[in-house]
C-alpha cells in the first residue's frame, strides 16, 4: 500500500532502490498500468484506475527516462504530434504551428530553434523538449522520471532552472532520480519506498542525505564507495594519437594490467565517442591502438571482442539488449558453446544460470524477456554475457547510469574482481563521486581533447569540475 500526494508548485522527490515501486506506481497515475487495489484522488473527483489518455486530459503527464521523440521531425512538428494545427483545407498549418512553439518557448524561456530537427538536439534539448510537449496539453502535474540521467553539468543547471520556473506557475512535479545530491538540490518533499511501501515521506528541509540512504537501503553506507585497491601491472593497451574527425583529437594514454582508468568530462567531451572507436562501433582517421603489444584495428564490434575487447554502452536499452529475447539469449549471445554443429544448449544454461546466482540478478527464469527486468538487473544481465568472453580491456560507458544504490555496489565489487584476476577497466563516468572512489586514475576531456590524467586518491570533485569547465574556483581559465 502507498500514500503519495503531490501540491501544486510542489517537487515532489521519489527515491528508492530498483523494484522499490517507483516505476510500477508512475505507471499507475499516467494509466499505463492498473492497481489492484486502493484510489487515486485527481483535482477533487476519486478514480479507481486512470486511462493514458484521461490521464493526459486531467493534466498528468510523464517525461520518462528515455527520450519518446520523432528524431526526423522538428521541434514544432514534435510538440504538435497527434495534435496537430490545420488549415481550413485539413492540411498541416506550419507556420502556426511554429509560431506557437516559439511563444510556448519563450514563456519558459527556452531558446531551442522550433524549426530544428531533433536529430540536431542535445540530449539536454531533447529532455526539455520532452517537458515543452507535457506543457502544451497544459499539464499541471508533471512527472519527471530520471531527467539528469543523460545531461552534463550545464544541462542540469538548466533544466533545474526550468523547474523552478514550473513550479512558480503552480505545476506540480513528481521527481524521480539516483542522484540524491541532486534531489536535495530540487526537493521540496521526499518520499522513500523500499519494497513497494512507503518508509517516510519528509521535508527535504527535514531529512538528511544518511537518513534518505539508510530508509532506502537499510543501512548507513559512505557516499563514496569503497573499493579494494589492485596491485597494478604493466602496460596492456596503449593508444596514441587517436583521431576521430569532429568528435576528438590526438588522445594518448596507457592502461596498466589491474587498473581502472576513468574518464571523466561534460557532455559533449568526447569521451564516448573515443570508446566507440576503440571498439570498432565508429572508424578512426588517425591513431595507433595496442593491446599486448599487438597492434589492433577493430573496423566492428565483432573484430574488438575477437582482439579481447567487451563494452558496456551507455544506452543499454538501445545498444545492449535485445529486449524481447530471453535473459538465457542476451547472457549468452557473445559466446556460445556448440557439440559438433549442435548448439549445446545444456552448457549455455547451466554457465547463464550459475551467472544469474552469482550477479544476484533478479528474475523470473531464463526465458524471461530482458526488457521487463529493472535497469539494474538489466545492466548485470550484460555484465554477465562479458564474464563468459575471453576480454582482457573491458570498456563501462556510464555503469551505473539509473541504477540504485544496491545495485551500483554489486557492479562496483564485479568491477573490482575484473581486475583482481588481471583484467583492465575504462570507465566513463559522469558521476564525480563513482570516477573518484573506483578509479585508480582519471582522464580528463574537454573539447575532444586529452587535457590531463589525475590519481585519483589525490583529487576532489571540486578540482575535476574546474578541469571539466577549463575554469578555476579563481575565475582563470585553465
Amino acid at each position: 500500500q502507498v500514500y503519495f500526494d503531490i501540491r501544486p508548485g510542489e517537487v515532489h522527490c521519489l527515491v528508492g532502490e530498483n523494484g522499490a515501486g517507483k516505476s510500477t506506481l508512475i505507471k499507475i497515475l499516467s494509466g499505463a498500468e492498473r492497481p489492484d487495489a486502493g484510489t487515486i484522488i485527481a483535482f477533487g473527483k476519486q478514480y479507481s484506475r486512470l486511462f493514458p489518455k484521461q490521464a493526459l486530459n486531467l493534466g498528468i503527464a510523464t517525461v520518462y527516462q528515455d527520450v519518446e521523440l520523432i528524431s526526423s521531425l522538428s521541434v514544432a512538428d514534435n510538440i504538435f504530434l497527434g495534435n496537430e494545427l490545420r488549415t481550413g483545407y485539413g492540411f498541416i498549418n506550419y507556420a502556426l504551428q511554429n509560431r506557437k512553439a516559439r511563444n510556448l518557448m519563450d514563456s519558459l524561456h527556452i531558446n531551442i530553434p522550433e524549426r530544428a530537427l531533433v536529430e540536431e538536439l542535445s540530449p539536454g534539448q531533447m529532455q526539455i523538449l520532452q517537458i515543452v510537449k507535457a506543457l502544451h496539453i497544459k499539464a499541471k502535474v508533471l512527472i519527471m522520471d530520471e531527467p539528469t540521467s543523460s545531461l552534463g553539468f550545464d544541462e542540469t543547471g538548466a533544466l533545474m532552472k526550468l523547474i523552478r520556473t514550473l513550479t512558480a506557475q503552480g505545476i506540480g512535479i513528481i521527481y524521480i532520480s539516483h542522484f540524491l545530491k541532486e534531489i536535495f538540490r530540487v526537493a521540496d518533499r521526499i518520499t522513500v519506498l523500499k519494497d513497494g511501501q512507503v518508509v517516510e515521506t519528509k521535508p527535504a528541509t527535514q531529512t538528511t542525505l544518511a537518513n534518505v540512504i539508510r530508509n532506502m537501503i537499510g543501512r548507513d553506507p559512505s557516499l563514496f564507495y569503497e573499493r579494494e585497491r589492485v596491485e597494478i601491472g604493466e602496460i596492456i593497451l596503449k593508444v596514441r594519437s587517436l583521431t576521430r574527425r569532429n568528435r576528438f583529437e590526438d588522445v594518448s594514454f596507457d592502461l596498466h594490467r589491474g587498473e581502472v582508468l576513468g574518464f571523466g568530462g561534460i557532455v559533449g567531451a568526447g569521451r564516448s565517442e573515443l570508446m566507440n572507436v576503440l571498439f570498432g562501433a565508429d572508424r578512426r582517421d588517425s591513431g595507433e591502438v595496442t593491446l599486448n603489444g599487438t597492434a589492433i584495428f577493430p573496423k566492428t564490434p565483432w573484430d574488438a571482442i575477437a582482439q579481447g575487447l567487451a563494452m558496456i554502452p551507455e544506452d543499454r536499452k538501445l545498444l545492449g539488449l535485445f529486449s524481447l529475447r530471453s535473459v538465457l539469449e542476451n547472457t549468452a549471445v557473445v559466446r556460445n558453446e556448440f557439440r559438433g554443429l549442435v548448439l549445446d544448449h545444456q552448457d549455455e544454461q547451466s554457465k547463464v544460470n550459475d551467472l544469474i546466482e552469482t550477479l544476484h540478478i533478479v528474475t523470473s527464469g531464463l526465458q524471461q524477456p530482458v526488457g521487463f527486468l529493472s535497469g539494474g538487473n538489466q545492466q548485470k544481465v550484460i555484465l554477465g554475457r562479458w564474464l563468459l568472453s575471453k576480454a582482457m580491456v573491458f570498456i563501462f560507458d556510464e555503469p551505473t547510469k539509473g541504477v540504485d544504490i544496491g545495485a551500483k555496489e554489486q557492479i562496483y565489487e564485479l568491477m573490482v574482481a575484473l581486475v583482481k584476476a588481471g583484467k583492465a577497466i575504462l570507465m566513463v563516468s559522469s558521476d564525480m563521486p563513482e570516477l573518484i572512489s573506483m578509479s585508480d586514475r582519471i582522464a580528463v576531456m574537454r573539447g575532444g581533447r586529452l587535457i590531463t590524467v589525475v590519481n585519483a586518491k589525490e583529487t576532489d570533485e571540486q578540482q575535476l569540475l574546474e578541469h571539466f569547465l577549463g575554469v578555476s574556483q579563481s575565475g582563470v581559465t585553465l
